[in-house]
């Protein structure tokens, strides 16, 4: 069986995103929560289970494989099960997605920063530095493509749910918890993807988790 090592649900984005992943490939797995930075974070990163990881979540265990980046997951995963469970089957939507989930991979580092992640807090809306606005811009721009061009098979991205949607899940609660104001069409994405039965699930483990981590309890700055 698949085991999967996540940080705290409250807390961390990239252990939604790897938990998702695996959610949707159908398979069994194994589900280990750790939680981050209380006093036994540095001697559990130290341990076998987290090797070669350096000491990152999450981390997914398929017999001797060890996957330990979230979209290194959704690609291990799409090739074990189904890759159109993943990616649009239409050629230049698929092409589509997969630079959404890589931008998303690899940017957004002003919005990581200002924004964390709390499922368990709703601030209200303040001022947000340029570069947290220009990244939340062009985040809307990248929904409002693929909507448009792609969307018309269901209330996800691209129709139907796939890593694109997997890749975004967490930017969505950010939105919710430091109540960004967005257009119509992008409140409706997030209703329905907040509506998901997965995205449910996870949210409401993460109310139930007993770990506070102080610095994610106030907005950034």
């Amino acid at each position: 069986m698949l085991k999967l090592i996540i940080g705290n649900k409250a807390y961390s984005s990239w252990s939604m995103r790897g938990w998702l992943a695996v959610k949707q490939s159908g398979l069994p797995f194994e589900e280990i929560t750790v939680p981050m930075f209380d006093e036994e974070w540095d001697r559990r990163r130290a341990g076998q289970e987290f090797a070669p990881s350096g000491g990152k979540v999450p981390i997914l265990w398929d017999d001797q494989a060890v996957i330990w980046d979230s979209l290194a997951i959704v690609e291990w995963l799409a090739d074990k099960t189904d890759r159109a469970r993943y990616w649009p089957q239409d050629e230049v939507a698929r092409g589509m997605a997969r630079s959404m989930a890589s931008e998303m991979h690899s940017s957004y580092d002003n919005l990581r920063r200002e924004c964390p992640m709390n499922l368990r807090k709703q601030f209200p809306q303040g001022k947000l530095a340029d570069g947290v606005v220009e990244e939340i811009t062009r985040i809307l721009e990248l929904w409002a493509q693929a909507r448009a061009r792609h969307g018309s098979g269901g209330p996800y991205l691209f129709g139907t749910f796939s890593a694109a949607d997997i890749m975004f899940a967490p930017v969505i609660t950010r939105f919710v918890t430091y109540s960004i104001p967005v257009p119509r069409f992008a409140a409706a994405y997030m209703e329905a993807m907040l509506d998901h039965p997965w995205l449910r699930e996870w949210v409401e483990a993460a109310q139930a988790e007993p770990w506070v981590i102080e610095k994610y309890e106030t907005p950034a700055g």
